[in-house]
């Protein structure tokens, strides 16, 4: 499985985004989808998960209200809408992708198996 994210960019504070994560390869029913994100000299951490069959969505309680992870299984492709942008919002954002299967997706980076290249969000003040 090779993902590919893309639609990062620069956005003022209280602006939106989408995040779109392009999967080619097989996506099988137990798989679970992820969006981390790592800021300078901070860790990655987890942000929003998706099960790939049934569609349930988890959220870092920083994403709660604001984000909204979504995926389209015709398309291979997931997606995170960023809303009410914040400066602190402002890492590389990065898809990934879980083979499971779990009962619900890992909020841990190490567990998950297959990533995307990074697509930089930067929001101003």
């Amino acid at each position: 499985v090779q993902l590919q994210a893309c639609g990062g960019g620069l956005v003022q504070a209280g602006g939106s985004l989408r995040l779109s994560c392009a999967a080619s390869g097989n996506i099988f029913s137990g798989y679970n989808m992820g969006w981390f994100r790592q800021a300078p000299g901070k860790e990655r951490e987890f942000v929003a998960a998706i099960t790939w069959s049934v569609g349930s969505t988890y959220y870092a309680d920083s994403a709660k209200g604001r984000f909204t992870i979504s995926r389209d299984n015709a398309k291979n492709t997931m997606y995170l809408q960023l809303n009410s942008l914040k400066p602190e919002d402002t890492a590389v954002y990065y898809c990934a992708a879980d083979r499971g299967p779990r009962p619900s997706p890992p909020r841990q980076y190490y567990e998950y198996d297959y990533w995307g290249q990074g697509t930089q969000v930067t929001v101003s003040s």
